[in-house]
C-alpha cells in the first residue's frame, strides 16, 4: 500500500480543523501578514515562499487576494520571541528551545504561543579551528564558541544538553562562558579568517559545510549525536489570538510552506538557485546542491525529537510548565501527524 504524504496529510488536517473556523468573511482578516525568519539553509522553505510568493498564490486562492506578505530577517531566538510578543511580526520561525520558552512564558488567554508546523530537520555542526579540540570536554578559557545567541538560541540549548549528557543535569551550562553571540555569516567569516577571538562555531548549512571545507577547521559535535536521531531544528509558530482571527490566512501560510517543502524535494538546484538569489551569500549554487542532497537534511511539517528538548529545559528549570507531549506546544492542526 502506498505510504500518504505526511506533508499533505497534515494540509488537509488543517483544512478540516480550520474549516470549522472560516465562517467570518474573509476581509475580516489581515490583509497584510509579517513574518520573520533567520540565517541558514534550515529556513530554505520560507526563503522559496518569499521567492516564489507562495502565502499570496494560496491566500488568493483561498478567497484573499491581494494578501501583503511582509518578510524580515533577525538573528538569535530572543530576538525572534521579541518580535512576536511586540507584535511586530505574526509568525515567527525560530528554534525549537525558543519556542518552547515562549510557550511556557504565554500560558493561558490568547496570546498563548504555539507551533503551526515545522520547517525543517537539520543538524548543527560545533566547527573550531583549534586542533587541540577533539570533544566539548577540551574547551578552555582560551576558546570562544560564536552562535546565535547565548543561552537562548537552539545552539546554545543544545550545548546545554551535550553538557548535561557528559557531566550530568548539574553542570548543564559549563560551556556557556565560552560562548559569544553572533550571527551566522559574521562567525563563519571570523572563524575562517583566523583572526580575532573566535575559535569555533556551532552553527548549521551552509555555514558549517563551508567550514570544514576551509583548512584547519574540523567538526566536535553534530547535534544528531545529542538527540539520538534527527531533529527537528526550525518551528514557525504564532500566538493563539493570530490564529483565531485570522484561520484563512493561517492556512495559506502553512499551505505555501509545504508548497515550498514539495518544491525543494522535487528539485535541489531550483532551492539552490532561489535561495542564493535571495539571500546574495556567497557559496555557489553546485555546493549549496551538494548540501541539499545530504541525506541528513529534511524540510517537512511534522516534528521529529522536540519533546527531548522540553523535557530537558523543564528539568534544569528552564521551563515552569512540563508539557505532556510534543503536542502541547503545537496547534491542534498540526497535531495529526505522528510527530515527537
Amino acid at each position: 500500500m502506498k505510504r500518504a504524504n505526511p506533508a499533505r496529510v497534515l494540509l488537509a488536517c488543517i483544512t478540516v480543523v480550520l474549516g470549522v473556523m472560516v465562517s467570518l468573511p474573509a476581509r475580516s482578516e489581515v490583509g497584510e501578514v509579517r513574518i520573520v525568519r533567520q540565517f541558514g539553509i534550515h529556513y530554505l522553505p520560507l526563503v522559496v515562499m518569499e521567492d516564489q510568493k507562495l502565502v499570496e498564490k494560496r491566500a488568493a486562492a483561498n478567497g484573499i487576494p491581494g494578501l501583503k506578505v511582509t518578510w524580515a530577517q533577525l538573528s538569535g531566538g530572543a530576538s525572534v520571541n521579541d518580535a512576536i510578543l511586540s507584535h511586530a511580526v505574526d509568525f515567527s520561525a525560530g528554534g525549537v528551545g525558543p519556542l518552547i520558552v515562549l510557550w511556557d512564558k504565554t500560558q493561558g488567554g490568547r496570546g498563548d504561543v504555539k507551533a503551526v508546523a515545522a520547517v525543517s530537520d537539520v543538524p548543527m555542526t560545533l566547527t573550531t579551528r583549534d586542533p587541540g579540540v577533539k570533544s566539548i570536554a577540551d574547551f578552555t578559557s582560551k576558546d570562544k564558541i560564536a552562535l546565535p545567541a547565548v543561552k537562548t538560541s537552539m545552539q546554545a540549548v543544545t550545548l546545554q544538553m551535550a553538557a548535561a549528557k557528559k557531566w550530568g543535569d548539574a553542570q548543564y551550562e559549563r560551556l556557556d562562558k565560552f560562548t559569544v553571540s553572533m550571527r551566522h555569516p559574521d562567525a563563519a567569516a571570523a572563524l575562517m579568517s583566523s583572526e580575532g577571538a573566535i575559535t569555533a562555531h556551532f552553527g548549521a548549512a551552509p555555514y558549517d559545510y563551508m567550514e570544514l571545507h576551509h583548512p584547519g577547521i574540523h567538526e566536535v559535535l553534530d547535534s544528531y549525536d545529542v538527540y539520538g536521531g534527527p531533529a527537528t531544528l526550525i518551528l514557525l509558530y504564532a500566538t493563539q489570538k493570530f490564529v483565531d482571527e485570522n484561520p484563512v490566512v493561517t492556512r495559506s501560510v502553512v499551505e505555501a510552506m509545504g508548497d515550498a517543502m514539495d518544491l525543494i524535494k522535487s528539485d535541489h538546484r531550483k532551492a539552490a538557485e532561489i535561495y542564493l538569489r535571495v539571500t546574495r551569500e556567497k557559496t555557489s549554487v553546485a555546493d549549496l546542491t551538494a548540501m541539499l542532497d545530504n541525506p541528513k537534511i529534511a524540510f517537512r511539517l511534522a516534528p521529529s525529537n522536540t519533546y527531548p528538548v522540553a523535557e530537558f529545559m523543564y528539568r534544569i528549570g528552564r521551563i515552569k510548565h512540563k508539557p505532556a507531549s510534543w503536542k502541547d506546544f503545537f496547534f491542534p492542526s498540526a497535531q495529526a501527524l505522528p510527530g515527537s
